[in-house]
C-alpha cells in the first residue's frame, strides 16, 4: 500500500488496551488511528461515519458485543476488515461466523498484531 496509510478504528471498553493499541501503532508510518469505540453500538456507529480500513474488536463489551457488531459492519460495509481480539481464543470462532477476517488474542506478541493488521491493509489494496 505505497503511500496509503491503514485507518484503524479500536474498539475495547477498556481504556488501557486502546491506550497500549494506540502506543503500538503511532510508532508505524503506515497506521492512522481513525477512532475509538468503548461499545459495540460506538463502534457500529463510529465504523458507518468514519469508513475505516481495519477495526481492532473487542469480543466482550457493554451494551453490544464485539460478535453483533461484527456482524452489522460485516453486513453493512464489507469493505471494513474487522480483526477480532479477545483475551480468550474461545470466540474465535463466532467472530469468523460474524464476518472478522482474522482473530488475535489479546496475550499475543505485539509483531502478531502488527502483521494482522497489515495483512487486512495488503487485502485491502488488492480489491481496490
Amino acid at each position: 500500500m505505497a503511500g496509503k496509510r491503514i485507518r484503524v478504528l479500536l474498539a475495547d471498553d477498556h481504556s488501557k488496551v486502546r491506550e497500549g493499541l494506540i502506543h503500538l501503532l503511532e510508532q508505524f508510518p503506515d497506521f492512522e488511528i481513525a477512532g475509538q469505540a468503548i461499545d459495540g453500538q460506538e463502534a457500529v456507529r463510529l465504523a458507518r461515519e468514519l469508513m475505516p480500513d481495519v477495526i481492532i474488536m473487542d469480543v466482550v463489551m457493554p451494551r453490544m458485543d464485539g460478535i453483533d457488531a461484527t456482524r452489522i459492519i460485516h453486513s453493512e460495509l464489507p469493505q471494513v476488515q474487522v480483526l477480532g481480539l479477545s483475551s480468550s481464543e474461545d470466540a474465535e470462532h463466532a467472530m469468523r461466523r460474524a464476518g472478522a477476517v482474522d482473530y488475535i488474542c489479546k496475550t499475543a506478541p505485539s509483531d502478531a498484531i502488527i502483521e494482522a493488521i497489515r495483512n487486512c491493509g495488503s487485502s485491502l489494496s488488492k480489491q481496490q
